[in-house]
């Protein structure tokens, strides 16, 4: 499969990442952006070191943020031929939590239009998760996927439904 190397931002999430995020000592959204994506090179850098397989790349992952641990939130490129904003958004832990986030860009934006980053949507304390809207995420998210709202339980539960296999898929790429 020959993957894009777009390394630009959609112009949502570029909105969206534009907006600060209130950590709000622990309440809020645990979410540092990142003003592009991170490079080709970066990327594998992080993935081999990530599953300790010095035999991959990163070509399947578009990293633009992270939470306070070093947790990276990225696109997972695994839909053939779809651009960026159309693939899902996972996050990959510090600590080997793996999790698919949204389905695309547009849920995304209202996962964090409903108080709810990377971090927290992929947490196993989530079901604890209360919500939080946030009026400047919530205007993104009504610029750019209008139709597409729902709340971040909905979300999660749809990207999860969707992707049930991501967990085992990057494990067994694992060493």
């Amino acid at each position: 499969m020959t993957l894009p190397d777009d390394r630009q931002f959609p112009a949502a999430l570029a909105a969206a990442m534009a907006v600060p995020f209130d950590y709000a000592d622990g309440d809020g959204i645990d979410f540092e952006p990142y003003e592009a994506f991170l490079s080709a090179a970066d990327t594998t850098d992080w993935f081999r070191a990530w599953t300790g397989n010095d035999e991959l790349d990163g070509d399947a992952f578009r990293v633009f943020g992270q939470d306070g641990t070093g947790g990276y939130a990225a696109f997972w490129l695994v839909r053939p031929g779809l651009p960026t904003a159309e693939q899902p958004v996972v996050f990959l832990g510090s600590e080997g939590e793996t999790a698919v986030v949204a389905r695309d860009l547009g849920d995304f934006l209202w996962l964090l239009a409903d108080g709810c980053g990377p971090y927290e949507a992929a947490a196993p304390y989530g079901a604890e998760w209360t919500s939080r809207p946030d009026d400047a995420l919530t205007a993104v998210a009504e610029r750019f996927a209008p139709d597409a709202r729902r709340s971040a339980g909905a979300v999660i539960e749809l990207a999860a439904e969707q992707f049930p296999d991501f967990e085992d898929t990057v494990m067994d790429l694992c060493r």
